[in-house]
């Protein structure tokens, strides 16, 4: 799934608490400027979330994404650590870089990065 990217960095400080250059809201994925919109890893970054979304059939995605923040937010009393922390966030920031990996990606391949 490419997403629709939309750069607006009102949308994007809006939604994401003024912590990220892009956020997705599936099927969208705000990007905070032009400059981030040409950056590879991130729109790969993104569009591994829009798969994650995908699989967890898109409402629940969001929930577990928000329960699991706010269990590393408990566990851990850091924003930073509790949102790198998340499973989803995790197994996107690791494979980023790889601008194949949904070609190879398994299904549910968050689940993978829940114990680590």
């Amino acid at each position: 799934m490419r997403g629709v990217i939309i750069v607006s960095k009102f949308w994007t400080r809006f939604f994401s608490f003024g912590h990220a250059r892009a956020i997705t809201l599936f099927p969208f994925v705000f990007i905070r400027s032009h400059n981030d919109r040409l950056d590879p890893l991130l729109v790969n970054h993104e569009r591994i979330h829009l798969q994650q979304a995908i699989e967890t059939l898109v409402i629940p995605f969001y929930l577990f994404y928000t329960v699991e923040f706010l269990i590393r937010f408990l566990q851990y009393r850091d924003f930073n650590r509790a949102y790198r922390s998340i499973s989803f966030e995790k197994e996107a920031y690791q494979n980023q870089g790889d601008l194949d990996y949904l070609t190879r990606r398994t299904f549910w391949a968050f689940t993978l990065f829940l114990r680590s």
